[in-house]
């Protein structure tokens, strides 16, 4: 068996040839205020430099980034790793035509598995904005607990609005039914 590959989808490094799919989802408003924040349009020649530059990337510092297949579905890529304290984050984003099919939660529960039970790590935290329901609904499902709150840390379309992190350690991963 794969230990990349889910029922649904399957993890593998970012390469060069994804550049044309980034530019496009680079060009969707709403999936990237989902995210952070309305990013300005790049060029193609600019996301086919830097995802040749990711394609060569080690795995350093224990971040990496991926996609998320059944086709190029979205990606999901891990920072802020901390391998004395054992905690990491990440971001996860799937293009709007292939939402709610799961996708998500297989990518989420497949990375979370490698950080617990290979890299050692304990404790894995996410940051999801307030306007973006989807994403608090499906943390919670997968077992993630609201850690905090810190307000008004986002703005598009001319409103602030919070920053929810929740969390998720290996015990109650481990008590979890949603695993591989």
């Amino acid at each position: 068996m794969n230990f990349w590959q889910g029922k649904k989808v399957r993890l593998r490094g970012v390469e060069p040839s994804d550049a044309e799919t980034f530019f496009r989802w680079n060009l969707d408003s709403e999936m990237g205020r989902q995210m952070e924040f309305l990013w300005p349009p790049v060029s193609l020649a600019q996301i086919k430099e830097q995802l040749a530059k990711q394609a060569q990337q080690k795995l350093e510092r224990d971040e990496f980034h991926w996609i998320i297949e059944d086709a190029a579905v979205g990606s999901i890529k891990t920072h802020h790793c901390d391998a004395r304290t054992g905690t990491f984050s990440y971001g996860i984003n799937i293009a709007p035509d292939h939402q709610q099919r799961g996708y998500a939660s297989e990518a989420i529960l497949l990375v979370v598995k490698y950080y617990f039970e290979e890299l050692r790590y304990q404790k894995v935290t996410v940051g999801v904005f307030a306007p973006n329901a989807a994403s608090i609904a499906l943390h919670k499902r997968l077992g993630f607990r609201h850690e905090g709150t810190l307000r008004r840390m986002g703005f598009t379309r001319g409103a602030y609005f919070d920053l929810h992190y929740y969390g998720l350690t290996r015990e109650e991963w481990a008590a979890s039914p949603l695993k591989f």
